[in-house]
């Protein structure tokens, strides 16, 4: 499955700077040998590449990461549509500051950014231009596309953005360490260990910061995209990554047509996540509802999405 990440986090981490003295310089010193210029991917790249095009065809093969957004085979009730949202915005996939740990199955609160999201994407050194110039403007488009959903402030920033999505492959991998820094000082050692260690199976992620006055209200966060993916699921990525760090962070196996579903049907935002999306952002909601609270607006929100039909 294509297998993404979204978590949220707090807390800080510290570094013991080491100072090395330097050796004295030998009488005689030959000259180093002529490093040669290594030109293209390195080989851990091209064989992620080769592996994540391989899963790509796969999936397709099978019928799956549909791009049509659900139809008539997809049907789905205002009832189905309010359990969903409260199973994926209510619910975490993973413990909050405890990495990949997975979450205890207990219900949240409602989580979302109340300021406006300046949307910026990056890329490593390794990443060619072709691709640069393609993702840009997916990435802006997608942008412009969840502003209009959620009648959110969300824009795309090429300058102060605070929606970091970071496109590096594995020969990127200490500029995106360090990057990261760079965008969360305080980052602590739990959610920088998912970035130093991330495992193959885990295709793109995106953590999502809570300011210190109020967890339940985002103000900074980091989508990590893996350069090596086909273009497909790179854009997968971007569709899921960025709606999830938003504030719909988890995935329910009855979620469907749905990208908040691991089963990889769709690839792509559908019909209903774009509800999903819609209510996330209801003025009705504040950050920091519990699902008792929130429950009856749930259900009110999605019949009139749905026309009134149950």
């Amino acid at each position: 499955m294509v297998c993404t990440v979204a978590l949220l986090v707090a807390g800080c981490e510290t570094a013991t700077p080491v100072s090395l003295k330097p050796h004295a310089r030998p009488d005689t010193l030959t000259q180093p040998a002529e490093v040669p210029v290594v030109s293209g991917p390195s080989a851990a790249s091209e064989s992620l590449r080769q592996y994540y095009a391989a899963f790509e065809q796969d999936l397709l093969t099978q019928g799956l990461l549909r791009t049509d957004g659900g139809g008539a085979d997809t049907p789905y009730t205002a009832r189905q549509l309010a359990q969903n949202f409260e199973a994926i915005a209510f619910f975490d996939e993973y413990a909050r500051g405890a990495g990949l740990r997975a979450g205890n199955g207990a219900p949240s609160f409602l989580r979302r950014w109340p300021g406006p999201v300046r949307v910026g994407v990056e890329f490593g050194e390794s990443v060619p231009n072709a691709i640069r110039t393609k993702d840009r403007a997916t990435v802006s488009s997608y942008t412009a596309r969840l502003g209009r959903l959620t009648g959110h402030s969300i824009t795309f920033a090429p300058s102060n953005p605070n929606f970091h999505v970071l496109v590096m492959g594995e020969d990127d991998r200490e500029q995106a360490l360090r990057r990261i820094r760079q965008i969360v000082p305080t980052i602590s050692a739990s959610s920088m260990g998912i970035f130093e260690r991330l495992p193959r199976a885990i295709h793109c992620l995106v953590v999502a910061f809570s300011g210190t006055e109020n967890d339940a209200a985002y103000s900074t966060a980091i989508a990590f995209v893996r350069a090596e993916h086909p273009d497909l699921i790179r854009r997968s990525c971007y569709h899921e990554e960025m709606a999830q760090g938003l504030g719909l962070a988890n995935d329910s196996p009855y979620a469907r047509p749905s990208i908040f579903n691991d089963d990889d049907e769709f690839a792509l935002l559908t019909s209903h996540d774009e509800k999903l999306l819609n209510m996330l952002y209801d003025p009705r909601f504040r950050p920091g509802m519990t699902l008792e609270e929130a429950h009856p607006i749930v259900v009110q929100i999605a019949d009139e999405l749905m026309g009134g039909s149950s």
